[in-house]
């Protein structure tokens, strides 16, 4: 058996309410599970976390036949009952309910994920069990075995043959937005959704990065606690003007680097054909068994998903961080386009370091081109934060207000600052030239041999992108005096 051998789950998780005083409100976010998980460990001195996720599985009801094969039945642990009555009954928070297993309702809502604090949403299942997958393998000193199907395979796998009839674009996702991101409590998917939604993969890529960490632990060193484990994931600070390049423990604005390091070795198509060979073996699945495309519309699915989740930077959606609505109709564009203007934002001067104040920034910049320059919309096709992401502005598909007389012939990309003296972070700036860049040529927004220009070079009463940014991209590649 390989080292991530086969794996399975049934995507489910829990809700926890957050009480504030009487009244008690729902709110769907990792601070508050992770601060629910917190509460169970000090109210259980000396508490492993294998002991911990296992009875979280238990509560979750995660015990089918293909979770047991690998990790075990969650009933057997010692002292389960007693965990799992601290889980349901603890102080302040009433949270695990119940096990409600992942869903998507007929009105396009998608249950059992969490925002995040960097402004992305996970699925709390896969994580869970790629957590379990490496404690246990800690603790038995053994590789972490069905770690890659435990996390993702199966949902790939089964996306990608239920949607066979669908171009590969339609076979993954969709992701979503929150009703709020400061009290979220219904998050709703832009499209009908697959067995992979975007969370149910956010979800997978933490649980195999984080499980592969508890489980390239020294023998000697023992694991840290589940809420401090997560915390150190996802509420990491960033310092201004180094933004990611001073942080080298791994971190969720990461997942997609980290995530590819670590699975892109595999041979993913025989990890998915051994997983789904899994499925049907202990399933009974025989559709799976007797179809002739499984092997093309995995080929197909496997390089959807390398192009959307590795290639591709993850895109903050303009309904994440409040966009207003676009005051006219919006223009096409006649795709590919050939070139791409850099900007920076000048005003914000500061680089944006979290979800919240890149958010801000996006808000505040749409405001002044719609109400002080009188424009439909923010001008730029997309803006680069510090923080890691890339937020959508006009996007692949409408023309920009960003580089006057040449808005209909390329895309307008921002990074947020001044770079007058000083340059972007190294994240940021990779974010924009290979990581955007290719995710447009791949998706057919931008011609192969595209160019790359700075705004001064084509609007003559401006300095944008900054005398220091200026003087970096003219050594990229696609650079054209």
């Amino acid at each position: 058996m390989t080292l991530f051998g086969l794996s399975f789950f049934v995507l489910a998780s829990s809700f926890f309410t957050v009480y504030s005083g009487p009244t008690g409100v729902h709110l769907r976010n990792m601070e508050s599970f992770i601060q629910a998980v917190q509460q169970v460990e000090d109210s259980n001195p000396g508490l492993c976390p294998l002991a911990l996720v296992r009875a979280l599985r238990k509560t979750a009801g995660h015990d089918d036949e293909m979770t047991i094969h690998f990790l075990g039945a969650s009933y057997s642990i010692a002292y389960a009952e007693v965990l799992e009555k601290a889980i349901l009954n603890a102080s302040s928070f009433s949270f695990f309910d119940k096990a409600i297993h992942h869903i998507v309702t007929d009105y396009g809502e998608e249950r059992g994920v969490v925002l995040a604090p960097d402004g992305t949403t996970v699925a709390l299942a896969p994580l869970l069990l790629g957590i379990e997958t490496g404690l246990k393998a800690k603790v038995e000193g053994t590789p972490p075995v069905g770690m890659f199907p435990l996390t993702l395979g199966r949902r790939l796998g089964l996306s990608f043959l239920s949607l066979q009839d669908f171009p590969p674009s339609n076979r993954l996702g969709p992701n979503g937005c929150w009703d709020s991101v400061e009290r979220p409590k219904l998050f709703k998917l832009f499209r009908p959704a697959t067995l992979a939604t975007d969370a149910v993969i956010n979800g997978g890529m933490d649980g195999a990065i984080l499980g592969m960490d508890y489980s390239n632990l020294p023998a000697s060193e023992q694991p840290q606690a589940l809420s401090e484990f997560l915390k150190g994931y996802y509420s990491y600070v960033l310092h201004e003007g180094q933004g990611l390049d001073d942080i080298t423990s791994h971190v969720s604005p990461r997942r997609r680097e980290i995530s590819r390091s670590i699975l892109e070795p595999l041979d993913l198509y025989s990890q998915v054909m051994e997983t789904l060979a899994l499925v049907w073996k202990l399933e009974k699945t025989e559709w799976i068994a007797l179809d002739t495309g499984v092997g093309k519309a995995v080929k197909d699915g496997l390089q959807e998903f390398v192009n959307k989740f590795w290639v591709c930077p993850q895109i903050i959606p303009r309904c994440q961080w409040g966009a207003k609505a676009y005051q006219s109709t919006p223009i096409p564009l006649s795709l590919p386009v050939q070139f791409l203007y850099v900007h920076h934002t000048y005003e914000p001067s500061s680089p944006c370091l979290s979800f919240p104040n890149c958010s801000r920034n996006m808000r505040a910049m749409q405001r002044f081109h719609q109400e002080d320059r009188g424009w439909s919309d923010i001008g730029y096709s997309f803006v680069v934060g510090s923080d890691g992401y890339v937020y959508e502005g006009r996007g692949w598909n409408y023309l920009g207000t960003h580089t006057r007389g040449h808005n209909s012939i390329g895309y307008g990309v921002s990074i947020i600052g001044n770079y007058t003296a000083a340059l972007p972070s190294h994240h940021a700036m990779d974010l924009l030239r290979h990581r955007l860049v290719q995710c447009a040529v791949d998706g057919g927004g931008l011609a192969a041999n595209f160019t790359i220009q700075g705004h001064r070079q084509v609007v003559n009463y401006t300095s944008c992108p900054g005398d220091a940014f200026f003087s970096e991209i003219r050594s990229w590649e696609h650079f054209r005096e």
